[in-house]
């Protein structure tokens, strides 16, 4: 792995953990499904736009029209929608590491239910990375964290494991940048209906709405995903997946700094255990030496 990939993976792990602390300023002061909406009718419009400005069509094959269409719904609707509709009530630290769980879900439903083979680097891992949760998930239930918001976050992060384990790759046939434009659309449809059903556009307008609105369109909306894409053709999946174990420090980090959220020493304790634990189990994916 050379140093422009390395400094990549760093740089996408920051945007995308970041997101949780911009989103936490978005809903301080809209609504989240309308705020959701509204961002991925831009996202998805600019990727589709570039998309055929490139030469690609919306003329997908069957199995990525289905791809498109559950990673809209798992990722797009419920999981950022439900992270979301949390965040006015959960910190957006706690909301990062709790999202950040979705390699450990994985590895542990593929292990348990699929019958998949998991080396002792990986076991080892998912005991770490679940043990880091109880103990940070033990010091916030002590400080009354709400627990309408954690099963949101949960239930959200359950739903992008299933999506993650239901479709492989939206990839093969080509066409990728207009199939994230699209899976962005989906999304949009589903979190407009929501919006409309349960909302009120009530905006509290201000400079801090306006940036971190734009901030999460423009950096962890296009250009993580951008860098994502480009971390996995030129590492693989595998080798490109190991970065999220920084997603943990890095959200925290930033939501301290920005938000001014507590970090205490038992929460300290559980990042640094579960972006171990994720580190083992992504280090235990890869082939081993021959």
């Amino acid at each position: 792995m050379d140093i422009r990939a390395i400094a990549m993976g760093v740089a996408f792990a920051f945007m995308w953990a970041s997101a949780f602390s911009s989103a936490r300023m978005i809903v301080a002061d809209a609504p989240p499904f309308f705020a959701l909406t509204l961002r991925f009718l831009a996202s998805g419009g600019i990727a589709i736009a570039i998309a055929l400005i490139l030469g690609q069509t919306w003329r997908l094959t069957r199995a990525q029209w289905v791809a498109t269409v559950i990673f809209g719904i798992c990722q797009n609707t419920l999981y950022l929608g439900l992270n979301f509709e949390a965040m006015q009530t959960i910190e957006a630290g706690l909301a990062t590491i709790i999202a950040s769980t979705m390699p450990l879900i994985v590895a542990f439903a593929g292990w348990v239910l699929l019958g998949q083979t998991v080396r002792p680097l990986g076991i080892a891992g998912l005991v770490a990375g679940f043990v880091g949760v109880a103990i940070i998930m033990g010091a916030r239930l002590s400080q009354g964290i709400d627990i309408y918001g954690l099963l949101l976050c949960i239930i959200g992060v359950m739903s992008l494991a299933a999506a993650t384990m239901l479709v492989k790759s939206a990839s093969s046939g080509g066409n990728l940048l207009m199939i994230i434009g699209l899976q962005m659309l989906v999304g949009a449809v589903g979190l407009g209906i929501a919006a409309l059903a349960l909302e009120s556009w009530v905006v509290n307008w201000n400079a801090r709405l306006i940036w971190a609105f734009v901030y999460t369109l423009i950096v962890p909306g296009l250009i993580a995903t951008w860098v994502w894409f480009w971390l996995v053709e030129r590492l693989g999946a595998v080798r490109a997946a190991t970065f999220h174990f920084l997603t943990p420090p890095f959200g925290v980090g930033v939501a301290a700094l920005l938000l001014g959220e507590q970090l205490g020493w038992l929460d300290a304790l559980g990042v640094a255990i579960v972006a171990t634990g994720i580190l083992a189990v992504q280090l235990a994916k890869a082939p081993a030496p021959t």
